[in-house]
């Protein structure tokens, strides 16, 4: 269907065809959430805002691209909301979230053994780092010191130490997910 018709369609408050949408995308965006907030029920609390705000904001919305990316940009914007309500940005320690939700309670449906799976694996990608990074990662996560506390022990400036984690948590955010669906589609 053309996007400008259902675009009309949802201003005139069509609850077939908002249906539909809901149906296309519902599964898609439900698990593109969970890969920033690792919470199933926060994902799909975050998906079912964002098409309570597709319906009550219809008549107001204008698509500039594709409906499709205009529903993952509202999740992802509401996704990273949600976690700055958390006092959780990733200016803080995001890995520290990712282990805790990953590895802890949070993930009753994941057994003991595949935790320790996916543990072992997030300490492979460390270990896959540069020598620098790993030594960066390890005295943060590990030894829990601060930026400065880094920069001086290695000699190097806090904006490397916050660059270098920058990137180690990036690395490890984008095999966490991959992980954790592998569990969930066996």
């Amino acid at each position: 269907m053309d996007i400008n018709i259902v675009l009309e369609e949802l201003k005139n408050q069509n609850k077939s065809v908002y249906k539909n949408v809901f149906n296309h995308f519902y599964k898609g965006l439900v698990v593109y959430a969970n890969n920033f907030l690792f919470d199933q029920q926060a994902s799909e609390d975050v998906v079912q805002e964002v098409f309570i705000s597709l319906w009550e904001n219809a008549k107001n919305i204008e698509i500039k691209t594709s409906l499709k990316a205009y529903l993952f940009a509202m999740v992802r914007n509401k996704c990273l909301n949600y976690l700055k309500s958390l006092k959780i940005t990733d200016d803080l320690n995001l890995i520290d979230l990712n282990s805790a939700l990953l590895l802890e309670e949070d993930l009753d449906f994941i057994s003991e053994d595949e935790k320790a799976i996916v543990y072992r694996q997030v300490l492979k990608i460390v270990e896959s780092f540069p020598e620098s990074m790993q030594q960066i990662f390890k005295l943060k996560f590990v030894e829990n010191y601060k930026y400065n506390e880094i920069a001086d022990e290695l000699g190097i400036s806090v904006n490397t130490v916050k660059t270098q984690l920058k990137r180690a948590k990036l690395k490890i955010g984008e095999s966490i997910p991959l992980l954790v669906a592998l569990f969930l589609h066996h």
